[in-house]
């Protein structure tokens, strides 16, 4: 089966295409740049499409019995110009009304753990959680909005599936993702000051065996969380130092006093025309407490399944250490 794959030259994009190559799979990538690190040395079609293009989309899934839908937006910033939501909503919108018309079977939409409620600490977090309303920050209404179009799609026919996973770590991070600096810091024994809390992390392998397996297992009109461990931003880093040897002692920000920091953390970014270390919406991720995200439904249905938090971490480092990130 010839399966096209949306962002491919993403994090998560760059594990999900050699994936699906190694389970025999034809894969035709699908990107904006597709002379990517990403995907050196992968015999595949690769095809230069924009999401927010529908006749290039068309083009690009035109004989494919499968699609992926990777190609996002992220922000911690909100949304400036508009286009984390163009991207997030329009370009899933565009990606599902692209697939049916040329009929291109399973469409599985990758969104975020972001897209739903997490302010109830109590219990267990699962499948049954509302996704955020209009008071949530930008990037997490896109991911919402998003699934809404793909589920909808679902009702009036479409083959089509959503995984929602947590936040992703792990090797062929060619174009370093956040929580990549993040790890490659930590790892070099930088980053002295860090916020306090954690997340739910999840290996971005995991998560691309468990997209390879939605292609012929789950069920249409059905969203599955993907979820790890939940690891502290304090404990991420002193597991990247052991695996390093390179562990350093760090101050752990108070909540007051990072809050108070961020006028001065986003000017900083700005005038360096880079990103901050933290804002309001990523100290708003890792402050939730709710802990106890349940895979148990993709477990079940997809077979998915999580490995460790130190052994992501120890690929990690290997991979970066062996200079295969262009």
């Amino acid at each position: 089966m010839l399966v096209a794959v949306t962002g491919a030259t993403g994090h998560l994009g760059a594990n999900v295409v050699r994936e699906f190559l190694g389970k025999g799979f034809s894969v035709r990538a699908i990107a904006r740049h597709v002379d990517s690190p990403a995907l050196h040395g992968l015999e595949l079609d690769r095809v230069s499409a924009d999401v927010l293009d529908p006749p290039a989309l068309r083009a690009a899934f035109a004989g494919c019995g499968a699609v992926i839908h990777l190609a996002a937006k992220i922000s911690i910033r909100g949304d400036r110009d508009g286009t984390v939501w163009r991207t997030n909503v329009e370009g899933a919108r565009n990606a599902v009304i692209a697939a049916r018309s040329v009929g291109a079977g399973r469409f599985v939409h990758v969104s975020s753990i972001h897209a739903m409620r997490l302010d109830d600490a109590e219990g267990t977090a699962d499948e049954s959680r509302p996704l955020v309303g209009e008071g949530a920050f930008a990037y997490d209404r896109s991911k919402a909005e998003g699934e809404r179009v793909v589920l909808g799609s679902a009702t009036d026919g479409l083959d089509a599936l959503v995984l929602r996973p947590t936040g992703i770590l792990g090797p062929h991070d060619y174009r370093r993702s956040r929580a990549g600096t993040m790890l490659r810091e930590f790892f070099r024994g930088e980053r002295p000051l860090l916020i306090p809390g954690g997340f739910d992390w999840v290996d971005a392998r995991d998560v691309a065996a468990a997209i390879v397996a939605a292609v012929t297992r789950g069920r249409a009109g059905q969203a599955y969380l993907i979820s790890g461990h939940w690891v502290s931003i304090e404990q991420l880093a002193r597991h990247c130092g052991r695996v390093s040897g390179r562990g350093r002692n760090r101050v752990i920000l108070p909540r007051w006093m990072a809050m108070a920091a961020l006028p001065f953390v986003e000017t900083l970014a700005d005038l360096r025309s880079g990103e901050p270390l933290f804002t309001r919406e990523s100290l708003a991720a890792v402050a939730s407490n709710t802990r106890n995200i349940s895979s148990r439904k993709a477990a079940d249905e997809l077979g998915f399944t999580a490995r460790p938090v130190t052994e992501t971490l120890r690929d990690t480092f290997d991979w970066l250490k062996s200079g295969d990130f262009g």
